[in-house]
């Protein structure tokens, strides 16, 4: 089985300090709250980034500016991840310009938000092609199994190309309530296991409410990866309210006592979110 990658989910693109105080907006707080995980055992940071008014944005300067301040307190190992999340508000061609403006060494990419329909395909292959040949990581946010016959497609048509890709699946996100249960890992581990499993693809789980860390060390334990933060739950294992992102981790971590996978290095951790080889 692969090496164990905990990658933290500080913000998220909805929430603000009304849900919790300690939720890092700014790229001082995302810098802060980066080290503090690292120390508590996260190795990457999956980021989102807010204008002014606290809103979800893909400006570039914001981005380029919060992954500077991060590097800056967590030091050459930590990896450093944007997203493309749309979130409603974005289209394609904002989603393209952040990436090829920003160059990053990783970036999560939602492919049902990046090619809404037909027509976008093609501004998405040059993308998909520009970043495979930067070696840039790109992950791939599939939210319901039925996507992910959409990913192969794409894949197979050469749309997306290369021959080894990273997933990651966020439990909960169309559930009641946005509460994850870790059965739903089900048709997606089945879905990796008949489309190549692990030579093929390396996956990631988030997991909404409650249930997140069951549900991240269930898919620890069968060969994926973990992402955790208050962008999915202010929860830990027990029920009580996290004061910190650090205190998930730390939660995390000690939920993975019982299973047995070395920490990944760097190019293990780029590797498993889609670095090309």
């Amino acid at each position: 089985m692969a090496d164990l990658t905990i990658m933290v989910a500080p913000n998220g693109a909805r929430k603000g300090h009304a849900e919790h105080p300690n939720l890092p907006l700014t790229a001082n707080a995302l810098a802060t709250d980066a080290r503090a995980c690292q120390v508590a055992g996260a190795q990457a940071i999956h980021m989102h980034v807010r204008d002014g008014n606290g809103r979800h944005t893909l400006d570039a300067s914001r981005y380029l500016a919060a992954t500077e301040a991060v590097r800056r307190t967590t030091g050459p190992e930590f990896v450093v991840q944007i997203t493309t999340e749309a979130v409603g508000m974005f289209k394609p061609h904002e989603q393209i310009a952040v990436v090829q403006a920003v160059q990053p060494e990783a970036v999560s990419i939602a492919t049902k938000e990046l090619i809404p329909e037909p027509d976008a395909e093609a501004n998405a292959a040059q993308l998909y092609r520009w970043a495979h040949e930067q070696r840039i990581a790109v992950q791939h946010i599939v939210y319901a199994a039925t996507e992910f016959d959409h990913l192969l497609d794409l894949i197979e048509r050469g749309i997306i190309p290369g021959k080894r890709h990273s997933v990651i699946f966020p439990l909960g996100r169309y559930a009641a309530d946005q509460e994850s249960d870790p059965a739903e890992l089900a048709p997606f581990v089945a879905k990796i296991r008949d489309s190549g499993g692990a030579p093929r693809f390396d996956w990631w789980v988030c997991a909404f409410g409650a249930s997140e860390t069951a549900s991240l060390v269930a898919a620890a334990a069968m060969g994926g990866h973990c992402r955790i933060g208050f962008e999915n739950s202010f929860l830990n294992a027990d029920g009580t309210r996290a004061g910190s992102n650090a205190e998930r981790v730390s939660d995390l971590r000690a939920a993975l006592s019982g299973i047995h996978r070395p920490r990944s290095s760097r190019a293990e951790i780029l590797r498993v979110l889609g670095r090309p080889d």
